[in-house]
């Protein structure tokens, strides 16, 4: 018997995230996730008058063809993704996965190779394509985030099926203030960052492309950030675990990065082409129910109380110029617990200790 909670994400991705209409065609990828979401989704199209689609995958076989990726190969394998792409008005992606490590021993150049030729593809569903993208529960994710199965699993579809709707009204005042703001301060501990993001859009995030959610995104303009900020939450990029991450900017680029770990992994990943050294996203994370940091982004950037700072690609929605292949969500948790920190707009005190002190955003802080 499907959980109702299955059918209730599916119904709430096809109506609220993807707002599916008659006779769209959309395309749900599963990656290692049962096939009672897949079915629930399949019936949440047709219910809608769509047309679905579907892909299945699973992240050990992609490791292998990642492994030994060719020129001639990932040139064909994005050609043909990319004209599937195109053919869509909609794109759901479930990725759950066993091994969040899965691809730490694919070489560094052999992804690199592979998510330039598929560049495009991502470029085509992020920008003409509504879309979603979200995890599905597994007992790794479980471990990572320090609960049972069960516990994890009551975990994530209390932030899954949150009322966006009400967030997104609160969101809306934060967004008001950053859209009205030029200089950004932010300290903390091994923290000292000045950027402007003067005349840049800020965009509430409120489950419409990714669940769970609760963020406000903007872009530091792309030369401005200077100083140095220190990543207090864990990370995986690439398969690679990283911990302690700290980048130095001048002028926007960052001229210095460390980590308790491997640094020689780290800056590979900083060279992969010029606008991975720049910052494509600023956003601070408001989800009341995501407190802790698992390895997952998705979760992670969420985080009531944290900021992240993005090396790479800013979206289109939210353009400083800044172009590459990377983007590489960072996050540092401000909150006391995590050793606190303030972040100031045009030197006005807005979150301390990762509670907003401004009156008018009261309403996105945690429930004390």
């Amino acid at each position: 018997m499907t959980d109702p909670r299955t059918t209730q994400l599916a119904q709430n991705l096809i109506s609220h995230s993807c707002h599916v209409q008659p006779g769209e065609h959309v395309l749900i990828e599963i990656i290692d996730a049962p096939d009672e979401i897949a079915i629930e989704l399949i019936r949440a199209i047709r219910a809608a008058g769509g047309h679905p689609h579907v892909n299945l995958r699973h992240t050990r076989v992609t490791a292998e063809m990642f492994a030994g990726a060719t020129d001639e190969q990932y040139a064909s394998i994005a050609g043909f993704e990319l004209a599937e792409m195109k053919a869509m008005d909609a794109y759901i992606a479930i990725r759950g996965a066993s091994n969040s490590f899965e691809n730490s021993a694919v070489p560094s150049e052999k992804m690199a190779l592979a998510q330039k030729h598929m560049k495009d593809v991502h470029r085509q569903r992020v920008c003409y394509t509504k879309w979603c993208v979200l995890r599905w529960p597994t007992p790794s994710m479980a471990q990572s985030a320090g609960m049972s199965t069960e516990a994890f699993e009551e975990f994530y579809f209390r932030c899954c099926l949150a009322d966006y709707g009400k967030l997104r009204k609160a969101m809306d005042k934060l967004k008001a203030k950053m859209e009205a703001t030029d200089k950004v301060h932010i300290v903390g501990p091994g923290t000292d960052l000045t950027f402007s993001i003067k005349g840049m859009p800020a965009i509430p995030c409120d489950g419409e492309l990714n669940i769970p959610d609760g963020e406000v995104f903007t872009a530091p303009v792309r030369d401005s950030v200077n100083g140095t900020v220190y990543y207090t939450a864990p990370t995986v990029f690439q398969g690679i675990p990283f911990d302690g991450i700290r980048l130095t900017f001048k002028d926007g680029k960052i001229v210095e990065a460390h980590c308790n770990g491997d640094e020689t992994a780290l800056n590979k990943i900083l060279d992969s082409d010029e606008g991975a050294r720049y910052i494509g996203e600023f956003a601070l994370g408001v989800n009341p129910f995501v407190l802790e940091p698992m390895r997952d982004i998705l979760f992670d950037e969420k985080i009531a109380g944290s900021f992240h700072f993005t090396p790479g690609n800013a979206y289109e929605n939210c353009d400083n110029g800044n172009r590459s292949q990377v983007h590489w969500d960072l996050v540092c948790i401000q909150r006391a617990d995590y050793g606190g920190g303030e972040i100031y707009f045009d030197d006005v005190l807005i979150r301390k200790d990762g509670i907003f002190v401004d009156p008018e955003l009261a309403d996105l802080n945690p429930a004390q």
